[in-house]
């Protein structure tokens, strides 16, 4: 079997679109054919070498979207023929098979155990989860990775709860299900910053109650007035060390949460005042919204479902594979929410 890819063969190059030869799945594999894939800020990192050198060039790329299941490997029991399912970078039940490899002409190409940026992928069984029915499959695509990393860092890492303050910074696919989220706990104030006047209007669409521009000569006034005494939490999504720091300050002494999301460029060192912990303050991490794939997935694509956290707002610019790069380059230029890539065009 082939499929068409679009495959990374060098850093801060553009991605290629080649045909690649499919094995047969192997033990933990599933053979899904791809229906949607999202291009998340981690991508555009690996595919600009800010994540230091990369050892598998040349690889396919892609870690959240949507598919239909067409053959499985042994020991798969998770899923069979004909279900359609979300592919996360999370880990979940089921077996770990590792990367694939495929072939083009002479050349092997590599791949993690997720990879999206393609019509057809053998991916890993743990990183599947059933998609129920009742989810539009493009809005689906984002439960592959921005909102269980946006929506997780709210509900599972913070612990928001209602009537509580919240600032999200940077307003990108997961600052935005952050909001998504916030809103949905019933936050009586959302505060969005982003030097970007796209994504502050989405970040109006998605709950915020206010949307900073950080560059604005009067921002540190506006953000001042708007925290008060400080932020009962803060969402730093961005990855630039020096808004992390920010988004520690902004948080109110005695029991105020931060939780940092965004991945920073390799080599970057985040230098924090102690006094911050002094005050009582709350620093924390997330891996994927410390997410529980086969859990959390279904409850938050319950959300969509029911309207609790709007997302079409998010999907608005949808793109052929062939035209990948062209979404690569308007997600840096950060002009949309979330870049879809439809295999059907």
């Amino acid at each position: 079997m082939k499929t068409q890819a679009a495959v990374l063969f060098g850093q801060k190059e553009p991605l290629r679109i080649v045909e690649l030869d499919i094995p047969d799945p192997k033990e933990g594999q599933v053979l899904v054919e791809v229906l949607y894939s999202g291009i998340c800020g981690t991508q555009v990192n690996e595919i600009m070498g800010l994540k230091g050198e990369d050892k598998w060039i040349p690889h396919c790329l892609g870690h959240e979207g949507v598919g239909k299941v067409l053959n499985v490997g042994p020991g798969v029991s998770k899923v069979q023929a004909g279900d359609m399912v979300v592919m996360t970078w999370l880990k979940g039940e089921g077996l770990e098979a590792g990367g694939a490899q495929y072939t083009s002409g002479d050349l092997t190409i590599n791949s993690g155990p997720v990879h999206t940026f393609q019509r057809h992928a053998l991916i890993s069984e743990n990183r599947l989860v059933p998609l129920s029915d009742g989810v539009d499959h493009k809005s689906a695509v984002l439960l592959g990775c921005a909102l269980p990393t946006g929506v997780g860092s709210v509900f599972n890492v913070l612990k928001v709860r209602a009537q509580e303050s919240v600032c999200v910074f940077g307003c990108g696919g997961i600052g935005l299900s952050s909001i998504g989220a916030a809103k949905s706990v019933g936050c009586s104030t959302i505060v969005a910053v982003d030097p970007v006047e796209k994504r502050r209007e989405l970040a109006l669409e998605s709950g915020a109650t206010l949307a900073l521009d950080p560059t604005a000569d009067n921002f540190t006034e506006q953000l001042n007035s708007a925290k008060g005494l400080g932020f009962d939490c803060a969402v730093e999504a961005s990855g630039l060390v020096d808004v992390m720091g920010l988004a520690l300050q902004s948080v109110r002494p005695r029991g105020g949460r931060c939780v940092v999301i965004g991945n920073s460029k390799k080599g970057d060192m985040l230098s924090i005042d102690p006094v911050q912990f002094n005050m009582g303050k709350n620093l924390l991490g997330s891996w994927g919204g410390e997410c529980v794939p086969d859990e959390d997935i279904p409850q938050y694509a319950q959300l969509i479902r029911n309207g609790d956290v709007q997302v079409d707002h998010l999907l608005s610019n949808t793109y052929a594979l062939d035209d990948i790069n062209e979404a690569v380059r308007d997600l840096m230029a950060g002009s949309i929410g979330r870049p879809i890539i439809d295999m059907k065009l």
